[in-house]
C-alpha cells in the first residue's frame, strides 16, 4: 500500500515520538441506567484504569463479559464518554478535544469490530464503503480513491475484483479482512481490536490474527487487543492487563502473567485455558459479577475469591510491582509478606 502522509501528520503538529503512543490514566466511564419502574441509577462500567501502550506494540485487554473491556476500547477512542482521567494519544488527550480536533485526531485512530456481519454498509459496495473515508478525509478523487482501495483489499489477501462486490456476498471472514482494510485506510497509528475474531471460526481467527501481525510489523501499527479467548491473546500480545468489574487488577509481559499469574481472577482464566499437558486443577470461580451499579466494598472480586481475608472486605487493594514484570491489585502480595502470616488454604 502507497502511503501518501506519514502516520505522524495525522495528529496536530509537534506531536512528540518518544515514549508510548497511548498513555491512559485514571480512566472512569459512568453510564447511567434507567427504569421505568425504579429510580435511576449509575453505572460506573469503567473504574480508576491505567496502563500504557508502547509504540508498535500489542496489548492485550481480558475478562469476563461485563468486565468494562470494550467500554475502555470506545473511551479511548471518545466513542463513549470519560467521566474522569484521561487519555492521551501521541502525547494530546483525546479526552479535551472537540470539533474539528477530534475529527482530525480520529484519523489515527481506528477501530475493528467484533461483528463482520455489522461493520460493513449492506447496501454499497465494499470499493464504496472503503473509499468513503478517504474521499472525506484526504478530499482525493473517485478514480484514486478507487485506486487506493484496490491497493487496500489486495493488502488484507483479497482479489481487487471484490469492491464491486456487496457485504451478503462474503464470508465471515473475508468480511473482518475488509472492516481490517477500512480501519488502515487513513494511515493510522492506533487500532482498536474489539474481538475482532471472536465471531470467527478457529482456522478463520488464526488467518486474521497473522494478517495482523504483518500489518503491525509492516505499517508500525499499535493495537489494543481486545478479547476473552486468552489462548489467541497470549499469541498476539506483548503485554496483556486483566480486568474485573471494571476494573485492572493486574498487568505484565504476556509470558509472566502465563506462566506465573499473581492474582486470583487471573490464576482462574488460566485455568480454563483447555491444555491436556497441565498438572492443576480448573479453578471454578463460584457465582455471577456483582452488579456494577452496586459493587461489594473493598476488593471487587471478594465476592468470589478462595483466598479472601477480612482486609478484602474492608478497603481496595493498591497496585504492587510482581517478580518479572508488572503490577497486580490483590492484599495477598501485601499481608502475604507480614511475618508469620499463613495465606489462606496453606499448611
Amino acid at each position: 500500500m502507497s502511503v501518501t502522509k506519514s502516520s505522524a501528520e495525522l495528529l496536530p503538529a509537534g506531536t512528540p515520538e518518544p515514549g508510548p503512543l497511548v498513555d491512559v490514566h485514571g480512566l472512569s466511564v459512568v453510564f447511567r441506567k434507567k427504569s421505568p419502574l425504579k429510580p435511576a441509577r449509575q453505572v460506573r462500567a469503567v473504574s480508576d484504569v491505567s496502563f500504557h501502550i508502547d509504540r508498535g506494540e500489542t496489548f492485550g485487554l481480558v475478562g469476563e463479559s461485563g468486565s468494562g473491556k470494550s467500554t475502555t476500547g470506545r473511551a479511548l477512542l471518545k466513542l463513549v464518554p470519560a467521566a474522569s482521567g484521561s487519555v492521551s494519544v501521541a502525547g494530546h488527550d483525546v479526552t479535551r478535544l472537540r470539533g474539528a480536533g477530534l475529527r482530525k485526531a480520529r484519523r489515527s485512530m481506528q477501530m475493528v469490530f467484533q461483528d463482520p456481519y455489522s461493520s460493513l454498509d449492506p447496501s454499497s459496495t465494499v470499493a464504496a464503503s472503503l473509499a468513503e473515508p478517504l474521499m472525506v478525509h484526504e478530499k482525493l478523487s473517485a478514480k484514486a480513491a478507487r485506486s487506493r482501495v484496490d491497493e487496500l483489499i489486495e493488502l488484507v489477501g483479497l482479489r481487487t475484483s471484490y469492491g464491486d462486490r456487496y457485504p451478503y456476498e462474503f464470508s465471515g471472514g473475508q468480511r473482518q479482512r475488509l472492516a481490517i482494510a477500512r480501519a488502515i485506510a487513513l494511515n493510522p497509528r492506533f487500532i482498536v481490536c474489539d474481538e475482532a475474531v471472536s465471531a470467527l471460526d478457529v482456522s478463520t481467527q488464526n488467518q486474521v490474527i497473522n494478517l495482523l501481525e504483518r500489518l503491525r510489523a509492516e505499517f508500525g501499527l499499535t493495537y489494543l487487543f481486545i478479547a476473552h479467548d486468552l489462548a489467541i491473546v497470549r499469541h498476539i500480545s506483548h503485554r496483556v492487563a486483566v480486568m474485573y468489574l471494571g476494573r485492572i487488577v493486574e498487568t505484565g509481559p504476556v509470558e509472566r502473567v502465563y506462566s506465573a499469574p499473581a492474582h486470583p481472577y487471573t490464576q482462574a482464566l488460566l485455568s480454563a485455558i483447555p491444555d491436556p499437558r497441565r498438572k492443576t486443577e480448573r479453578i471454578v470461580l463460584e457465582g455471577d459479577l456483582p452488579d456494577p451499579a452496586n459493587p461489594p466494598v473493598g476488593c471487587p472480586f471478594q465476592t468470589r475469591c478462595r483466598f479472601v481475608m477480612d482486609v478484602c472486605r474492608q478497603r481496595m487493594p493498591e497496585h504492587t510491582e510482581v517478580p518479572g514484570g508488572g503490577e497486580v491489585a490483590c492484599h495477598l502480595q501485601t499481608v502475604s509478606a507480614a511475618p508469620g502470616h499463613v495465606l489462606p488454604g496453606e499448611v
